[in-house]
C-alpha cells in the first residue's frame, strides 16, 4: 500500500512541476470524443490531454485546448465512445497464450469435429510433442464425454492432455496415460477421479486432482516458450480493449514477465498471482511498478459445475449421490489464508458451489477476527452459486466478488439440469450482490471464456444464453445495467488490486489507459452490445491496437 501511495504522489508531483510556472503542454490531445470517465464527479467529457503516460486534464474542448503546444498531436475521434481501459480481473495468461498456439476445440460442436481438429493439428507436430489446452465443451455435442479411443488412432506419437473448458477435467490419450503410469489398476486420487470403463480401463478422462497425474508429466515450458505464449496472449488481450489483467495462472510466468518488462516488451499491465499454498515464497518487498506487480495469492476450495466437482450442500439434481468435492481441506485453507494475510499479501480464492462459497466466507470471517481489522480486500473468485443467506455476508465482511459474466450465458444452457430450478435463482447473482452493497468486479477466466469485456458486459446486461433459448435473459432478475457492468470492468476492478489511485477512471493524474469503441454503450440496444467493436486501445497514452 505504501508503494502505491508513493507512486500516486509521484504523479501529483509530476503534474505540479509541469504547471507551476505555465500550463503544461500535452503530447496528445483527444478531441470530439464521447468520453465516459467513470468519475462520478465528472462522468462525461468531450476531450482529454495526455503528457507522457498520464492524463493532464479531462473536460470540455475549450478547457483541453489550453494544453496544446507547438508539437502536440491532436486526434479527432469523430464522436466515438471512449471508456477507461478495461481491467480483466481473472485471466490465465500462459494458458491463454498456449491455447492460441494449440488446437482450437472451444467451439467444436460434434464428436467428429472434435476428432477432426485434433487429427489435423497433430500433423503439424514433431513426434513426442505434447498437445495441450484445447478447452473443449462436451455439452455442444449432447453431453457425451470424449474418450481416448476417439483420438488414439491419430495421436499415437503425441501425448495429449487437453482441458475441458472449465479447467477441472482433462482428456488424456493412451500415450499420455502410459507416461503417467495410469492403467486399469490405478486407484482413484483423493479429491479427484480417474474415470473408467465397465472393464476398469481408463477412458482418458481425469477430474480435479487426478489431472495432475498427467499434467505433472508435461515438460516444463522453457523461458522462450513462455515468452512466445505471453506475447501472443497480450496481443489478443489488447485487441479486446484490455489494458490490465489480473493473471491467476499457476504456470510460473512471473520471471518471464519481469524480464519482458525490463526489456520493454510488456505491452499490457499485469497483476501476477501465485499459488496460495506457497505464500512463504513471496516477498512483500518485491519491486512493483505500474506495468508489473505481484502480491496476490490464489487458492481453491472446489472444482467446477460442468465437471460435477463444484461442492454443494445438497446433491446434484442429475446425480443424487453426488455433492461435488473440496480440492483442499478446510484446515489447510484456513492456515494458508491466515498466514498470507498476516504477511500483508492479498488473498483470492476460487469457490463455485454454495457449500464452497459458504465455507470460504466462514474462513475469511475467522481470519478477519483472528488477524484484526485492516484494508485487506479479500477476493472470492467466481462466487457462482450462492446460498441466499450468504449474499449479504460479502458486504458485511468486505469481501470482493470477482465474477465472470460470460460464464452465465454459457452455463445457462445446461445448469438447471444439474442443480434445479431453485438453486439457479442465486446463480451468478450480480444484481443481488450489488443490492447488498458488494464490490463486484468482472473478468473473463480466459481461455475458459473469450477475453472480451464487450461480451462480458453483454452477458451481464442481457443474460441471453449463447444457444439463443433465453431471449429475455436466463434468471433475468439478476441482470444489471451497463454502468454497473462498466464499473466492474474499470473502477471497481482497479480497487480490487489496490490500484484505484492510478487507474480505473479517466481523471487528471491517472494513467492514460483508454479504449475507443464503435458505439455508445449507453445508447446501443442491449441485444446489440456484443456487436460493439474495439477500434483502438491506448496504454500509457500510446496506441497499442488499431482495428484494421
Amino acid at each position: 500500500m505504501i508503494k502505491q501511495l508513493f507512486f500516486s504522489l509521484g504523479i501529483a508531483i509530476f503534474i505540479c512541476s509541469c504547471t507551476s510556472n505555465e500550463t503544461a503542454k500535452a503530447d496528445l490531445i483527444i478531441t470530439n470524443a464521447n468520453i465516459w470517465t467513470g468519475d462520478l464527479d465528472a462522468l462525461k467529457a468531450e476531450a482529454m490531454a495526455i503528457k507522457a503516460d498520464t492524463l493532464l486534464a479531462v473536460g470540455s474542448l475549450e478547457e483541453i485546448l489550453k494544453f496544446k503546444g507547438k508539437v502536440t498531436e491532436v486526434q479527432d475521434v469523430q464522436g466515438k465512445f471512449i471508456t477507461p481501459g478495461f481491467i480483466d480481473a481473472h485471466v490465465h495468461l500462459l494458458m491463454g497464450g498456449n491455447s492460441l498456439l494449440s488446437v482450437q476445440l472451444r467451439d467444436a460442436d460434434s464428436k467428429q469435429e472434435f476428432i477432426d481438429r485434433i487429427a489435423s493439428f497433430t500433423k503439424s507436430l514433431s513426434p513426442g510433442q505434447w498437445i495441450v489446452e484445447g478447452n473443449w465443451d462436451h455439452t455442444l455435442w449432447g453431453g457425451e464425454l470424449p474418450n481416448k479411443d476417439w483420438i488414439d488412432e491419430f495421436t499415437g506419437n503425441n501425448p495429449v492432455a487437453i482441458y475441458r473448458m472449465d479447467g477441472h477435467m482433462i482428456l488424456a490419450n493412451s500415450a499420455a496415460l502410459k507416461i503417467a503410469g495410469i492403467d486399469k489398476y490405478s486407484p482413484d486420487v483423493e479429491n479427484g477421479e480417474i474415470v473408467k470403463n465397465l472393464d476398469g480401463t481408463p477412458t482418458g478422462i481425469l477430474k480435479s486432482e487426478a489431472m495432475y497425474l498427467v499434467l505433472n508429466k508435461i515438460p516444463i515450458l522453457t523461458k522462450a516458450e513462455k515468452e512466445k505464449a505471453i506475447s501472443t496472449a497480450q496481443d489478443y488481450l489488447i485487441s479486446q480493449g484490455v489494458t490490465t489483467i489480473h493473471d491467476v495462472d499457476s504456470l510460473g510466468g512471473y520471471e518471464v514477465l519481469d524480464k519482458m518488462n525490463s526489456e520493454k516488451k510488456l505491452k499490457i499491465r499485469v497483476y501476477s498471482a501465485n499459488p496460495l499454498k506457497y505464500w512463504e515464497s513471496i516477498s512483500t518487498s518485491d519491486k512493483n511498478s505500474k506495468w508489473l506487480k505481484r502480491g496476490l495469492m490464489k487458492g481453491f476450495v472446489d472444482g467446477s459445475l460442468g465437471s460435477h466437482t463444484a461442492a454443494f450442500k445438497e446433491p446434484y439434481s442429475d446425480k443424487p449421490n453426488d455433492k461435488g468435492l473440496f480440492i483442499v481441506n478446510e484446515d489447510s485453507l484456513y492456515n494458508w489464508v491466515s498466514s498470507a494475510d498476516n504477511k500483508n499479501l492479498q488473498v483470492t480464492v476460487h469457490a463455485i458451489g454454495d457449500k464452497a462459497n459458504h465455507t470460504l466466507l466462514n474462513i475469511f470471517d475467522s481470519v478477519i477476527k483472528k488477524n484484526g481489522k485492516k484494508d485487506r480486500r479479500f477476493r472470492l473468485e467466481h462466487a457462482q452459486h450462492l446460498a441466499l443467506e450468504d449474499i449479504k455476508r460479502f458486504s458485511e465482511l468486505g469481501i470482493i466478488a470477482s465474477m465472470q459474466p460470460y460464464h452465465a450465458i454459457d452455463d445457462g444452457r445446461w445448469a438447471e439440469e444439474l442443480i434445479g430450478s431453485e438453486r439457479i435463482k442465486t446463480t451468478y447473482a450480480f444484481k443481488s450482490l450489488l443490492n447488498a452493497n458488494t464490490t463486484l468486479v468482472f473478468g473473463s477466466d480466459w481461455p475458459v471464456a473469450p477475453a472480451s469485456p464487450i461480451y462480458g458486459i453483454y452477458a451481464a446486461v442481457t443474460r441471453r444464453t449463447i444457444d439463443g433459448k433465453n431471449p429475455k435473459g436466463w434468471v433475468p432478475d439478476q441482470k444489471i445495467n451497463v454502468v454497473e457492468a462498466l464499473n466492474a470492468y474499470t473502477k471497481d476492478a482497479a480497487y480490487s488490486s489496490f490500484d484505484e489511485g492510478i487507474k480505473g477512471t479517466l481523471e487528471p493524474g491517472k494513467l492514460a489507459d483508454f479504449v475507443i469503441l464503435s458505439d455508445d454503450l449507453m445508447k446501443v440496444e442491449p441485444g446489440k452490445i456484443k456487436d460493439v467493436k474495439v477500434l483502438e486501445t491506448y496504454i500509457g497514452g500510446k496506441r497499442v491496437f488499431k482495428e484494421n
